[in-house]
Order: C-alpha cells, then sequence, then structure tokens
C-alpha cells in the first residue's frame, strides 16, 4: 500500500475492519469511551481487532484546551457512579491481561476525579485479579493528595504524559505546567510506583529538546522509569500543525539515549502512542522482554539505514478547509 500522504514508514496494513466491531459494540453497550476513538488513534483497528482497548474514564468531554488533542473540550457531564464496574466488566468480558485506563482532565472536580481513578482500579482488581492495571492520569493540578488517592489502589503502572518538550510546552498545553508534571511523576514514584511518561514528536522540537527532556525524567526526585517517544499526527484541521515526519534512524537514537540516561524502557516509533503495545513496555521494563536493541515500533525497523543517516520528511502544510464547507459546519 502507497500513500501520497505519509512516508513509507507511516504507511501500515490495516486489519479486516470487522474484527474491531465486537469491540466497539460491547464499548455501546457499556456506555464507555476509549481514547482509541476519541483521539483518533491510528492503531486502533489493529488493537481492536486483537480484542484490546484503552479505557477514557470521566467522560468524554476534557476540561483543558490542548492543540494536540481530538477529544472534544467544554463543560462535561457528573461522573458516571456506574462506570467503574463496567469497565472492569468490559475488561473481563476481553479477557485483558494488562487493562489501561486514561481519563479526560476534570479540573471542575475538587479531586480532579482521583477517586473515580481509584474505584475504577478496584473494580478492575474485582473482577480481574490476574490482569496488571495501568492508569495513565492528568496532572490533577499537582495535589498530592489526589495523586496519593491514586496510587493507594495500587495500579502496576502510574503514567502521566509530557506530551511535548520544555520549549513547547506552553503553546501545546496552555493549560499545563512543566515542572508541575514533573512534581506529579515525582510523587507517585517517591509513593513506590512504576511510573512512565510519554511524549508526541515532529511539532518542531529538536532532537536537543528531547534529550533535555530525558534528563528531567530522569533527575532525582521524578526518577521516571518508562518513556514512550512516538510521531505526532494532527488530529483535525484546527489542531497544532505537525512540522515533520521523524525518521525511524532518530527513534533508535532516542532508545540508545534513553539506555544511557537509566530508563528501565524507552518504547519510541513511528507508531508508538502511550498505551499502544503497554502490556511489552512494562515487561520489557521488568527484564522480561530479551535485548532492548529489539524493542521499538516494530513496523519501522525495516526502515533503519545501517549508518543512521535516515532524515526526516517536512510535513505538508495543512489542508485548509473550503471556506463554504466551514461556513456550513459553523
Amino acid at each position: 500500500m502507497v500513500s501520497r500522504r505519509f512516508p513509507a514508514w507511516l504507511v501500515k496494513r490495516l486489519p479486516n475492519p470487522s474484527l474491531a466491531h465486537e469491540v466497539k459494540v460491547l464499548m455501546r453497550e457499556k456506555r464507555l469511551h476509549t481514547v482509541c476513538e476519541e483521539a483518533r488513534c491510528p492503531n486502533l483497528f489493529e488493537c481492536f481487532s486483537r480484542s484490546t482497548a484503552t479505557f477514557m474514564i470521566g467522560g468524554d468531554v476534557c476540561t483543558r484546551t490542548c492543540g494536540y488533542c481530538a477529544v472534544q473540550k467544554g463543560t462535561p457531564l457528573p461522573l458516571d457512579p456506574e462506570e467503574p464496574r463496567h469497565v472492569a466488566e468490559a475488561a473481563a468480558q476481553m479477557k485483558l491481561r494488562h487493562v489501561v485506563v486514561t481519563m479526560v482532565n476534570r479540573d471542575d472536580l475538587p479531586d480532579g476525579a482521583a477517586d473515580h481513578v481509584a474505584e475504577t482500579i478496584g473494580a478492575i482488581r474485582e473482577f480481574l485479579p490476574g490482569a496488571t492495571v495501568e492508569v495513565l492520569v492528568s496532572d490533577f493540578m499537582g495535589d498530592f493528595q489526589a495523586v496519593e488517592r491514586v496510587v493507594s489502589a495500587r495500579p502496576d503502572v502510574f503514567n502521566h504524559n509530557m506530551e511535548t518538550v520544555r520549549r513547547l510546552f506552553k503553546r501545546i498545553r496552555p493549560n499545563g505546567d512543566y515542572e508541575r508534571s514533573l512534581r506529579v511523576l515525582g510523587m507517585a514514584r517517591g509513593l513506590g510506583m512504576m511510573t512512565k511518561s510519554g511524549i508526541m514528536v515532529g511539532m518542531g522540537e529538536e532532537e536537543a529538546d528531547v534529550l533535555s527532556l530525558m534528563d528531567d525524567l530522569r533527575r532525582p526526585g521524578v526518577d521516571c522509569q518508562i518513556m514512550t517517544i512516538g510521531q505526532y499526527l494532527a488530529p483535525q484541521v484546527k489542531a497544532v500543525p505537525m512540522k515533520e515526519y521523524i525518521h525511524p534512524d532518530a527513534y533508535g537514537r532516542y532508545r540508545a539515549a534513553g539506555r544511557a540516561r537509566g530508563f528501565a524502557h524507552v518504547f519510541a516509533g513511528p507508531f508508538v502512542r502511550s498505551s499502544y503495545n503497554a502490556e511489552e513496555a512494562l515487561h520489557a521494563a521488568q527484564g522480561a522482554c530479551g535485548s532492548p536493541a529489539h524493542h521499538g515500533d516494530p513496523e519501522a525497523r525495516r526502515f533503519l539505514t545501517p549508518d543512521g543517516s535516515g532524515r526526516n520528511v517536512p510535513a505538508p502544510p495543512p489542508r485548509r478547509i473550503p471556506l463554504a464547507i466551514s461556513a456550513a459546519r459553523g
């Protein structure tokens, strides 16, 4: 399959879409949301066809206005008290071995929905006692008690994404704070958690920016163990524009840099997302997946060059919506 829009390393063969239908039906029956659908993840059909998905709790409306994200923004509805049980039931029906739960930001709630996250972890433990649980949470506005509440439910992995480098942070995450996000990761680590964070690349950062972020994630008091790095793909026309397609060789350099800095695992590649192959990333961090040299986005391995000379490709200018269509949508 050839695409005129993407470089070759960003074209993947899709499984039969019908294989994903059962997962979509289950989510609708349980009144659940997945970040796979809401964030328009390019791995959706692959993951759904393998009967895996990342649950998104707290509703489908986010209280923040990050420019890279396709999730609806505005004033959320009240929390659904049945949602934790529905997530657990769905995870059990899918026979998941590793359950990943993410959330929308809920700055409208005093605890940022930390108790709701904890209840969801507890429900999963009840329905699937043998599964590992990973949560991808907000920064809870830096509230230690909220972080402590989530940690008290004992997830196996506490994930909070930085999303981008320090230099671009305020533009990409206007309601966030770079140092606050680092503190939240440090709080969870200080409470004994395996911690994880991820970023998107291709938004205008330099490699030096990414290496500096790695240093920050590994600094004393933060001590993040797992890092994910993947290609940013603008989910909609109004999103933060993509600057370039990052060559697979660059991800190889990031993996090597991460090992040198002491990360337990750096999962990096064009299609990598924070929740993509999350169970594999956890096992790798625990030393259970063989040589780190073989970890990374499998789609990109065949595009690595012997001398690491692969070049990034500038992204085309964003497509403009014709005025008549834009007016009709408004």
